[in-house]
């Protein structure tokens, strides 16, 4: 099929949602990094894997300019995570061999390959609509109605910044035109969490399976827990539980928790879906609970490195995308002295291997 055919335009008033859905959803996303890693001269392996998984996925904060390690709001100039942010982009830079000024042109593939798929299919939607729309609107041709999409407090707003500077003043077109780009610009953000969160899971599988020789079969993602084998049905009228990421080797099945970053709310889910593997696992064989993460935060890095359940460590593995990023970004270990003794515990955590990087968790798959 051609790229152009992937997605076609919608025939009733969903089209705008779908459309969207479409462009950011599991096929058309698999498509693109398909074609990324066809595309890269680099064989993937498990020593330059990170920087695939953030060449795909990370991006640069709107905000700051800087590639995003931390919370937005917490990271402006000024506040702590600023300095950090800013560690974060130098080690980045150096490590891709980036130019500090354009790195975001050379991050965040996946969500801007997606958005320009979105942007063909909102033209040729448009375009259809926009002879519709003449044709309702002519009773009221010499009116003076509005034009669909006018938002002239957010062109006011632009004009009041940079009026000063136009030559001449743009034609009404002009101002339409760009008024509908930041609109749609600012609403495509907010899919950004849903490529980060499942798009996350979709590039480690790739990795997996091209750093480690795995398959479709053997690397799976999103399954349900029963279609792994050596599990059971969840007990009827349960909910039946999703494996982010599932690696069946040999001699191990590993059952991957993969979260970009966490919140609180994940944190609490963590116990409850290991106790949940644990009491459907029905061959009564071992079985691995690794958890990968891009997570800065230094609590919650100690929090996972440091979770019991019955009195044992909860996870296997604990795996974040770079811990020399993470070492990086820490700096010197000054500042206040809970925040430094969080960090701290995180290096420690590190220099013992209770955190490791996603190049040595890849290597010890070879090995099963």
């Amino acid at each position: 099929m051609a790229e152009g055919d992937i997605l076609q335009p919608e025939p009733d008033g969903t089209a705008g949602k779908e459309a969207v859905d479409r462009a950011f959803g599991a096929e058309n996303r698999n498509r693109l990094i398909d074609r990324y890693f066809q595309a890269s001269t680099d064989k993937v392996t498990a020593a330059n894997a990170w920087q695939h998984v953030y060449r795909l996925l990370l991006w640069s904060d709107p905000t700051t300019g800087l590639a995003h390690c931390y919370e937005s709001d917490k990271s402006q100039p000024g506040k702590p995570w600023y300095a950090r942010s800013l560690a974060f982009h130098d080690w980045l830079c150096r490590s891709l061999v980036a130019e500090p000024g354009t790195l975001a042109y050379d991050i965040d593939w996946l969500f801007i390959k997606a958005c320009a798929d979105l942007a063909d299919v909102v033209l040729r939607r448009e375009a259809r609509q926009a002879q519709v729309a003449a044709q309702q609107r002519l009773p009221y041709g010499d009116r003076g109605f509005p034009e669909p999409g006018a938002d002239p407090e957010l062109a006011a707003i632009i004009k009041e910044a940079l009026g000063p500077f136009f030559a001449t003043e743009p034609p009404a077109d002009r101002w339409h035109t760009v008024t509908q780009k930041v609109r749609q610009f600012l609403a495509v953000q907010n899919k950004r969490k849903n490529l980060v969160g499942e798009g996350f899971e979709d590039v480690l599988a790739q990795i997996v399976r091209r750093a480690s020789g795995g398959t479709d079969e053997s690397v799976r993602v999103r399954s349900l827990l029963y279609e792994i084998p050596g599990f059971n049905r969840a007990r009827q009228g349960g909910k039946e539980n999703k494996v982010d990421l599932a690696i069946l080797r040999p001699t191990m099945r590993t059952l991957v928790t993969a979260k970009w970053s966490v919140r609180a709310d994940r944190e609490k889910q963590f116990p409850t879906e290991y106790d949940e593997y644990i009491n459907a696992e029905s061959e009564n064989q071992k079985f691995q609970y690794v958890f990968v993460t891009n997570e800065f935060d230094p609590a919650r890095l100690m929090r996972a490195c440091e979770s019991l359940y019955r009195n044992n460590p909860m996870f296997d593995h604990v795996v974040h995308i770079s811990t020399d990023a993470v070492q990086a970004t820490y700096g010197e270990l000054a500042g206040s002295r809970n925040a430094a003794n969080s960090r701290r515990r995180v290096v420690e955590h590190i220099e013992r291997g209770r955190l490791i990087s996603l190049e040595q968790w890849l290597s010890t798959l070879v090995t099963q």
